[in-house]
């Protein structure tokens, strides 16, 4: 796999934990493709208007730390990427994967769900 979408995925998926483009609504939707959806770690499917909304509401939590370990890209498709890595952010940790589309060079997320740890697990 060419290392330039490993590098251009993993750094689109590092700006949606970024705080100022967590709470703009425009940013978001640069970055999520328009059939967007997400299985929450409740298990609640999203749909990307959905997201935009709790992401930019007034209850929206915001991140105080987000450490992200264990990234691997691999090439799916000729222009899907999926992304794994752990996560440990606001004293919690999760298993993370999300599905990228890659089009005109520019990575747009299509699906994303995120799987808490346990204590102990590594």
């Amino acid at each position: 796999m060419d290392d330039s979408i490993a590098v251009l995925v993993a750094g689109a998926e590092r700006r949606l934990l970024e705080p100022e483009v967590r709470r703009d609504p425009e940013s978001l939707g640069e970055l999520l493709h328009d059939s967007f959806r997400e299985i929450g770690k409740s298990g609640r499917l999203w749909t990307r208007d959905e997201l935009i909304d709790v992401m930019t509401g007034s209850d929206a939590v915001e991140l105080q730390s987000a450490v992200v370990t264990g990234e691997h890209v691999e090439l799916v498709a000729p222009d899907l990427a999926l992304l794994t890595y752990t996560l440990d952010a606001n004293g919690e940790r999760s298993r993370r994967s999300s599905l990228w589309r890659i089009s005109g060079g520019r990575p747009r997320l299509v699906f994303h769900q995120g799987t808490p740890l346990g204590p102990g697990v590594a």
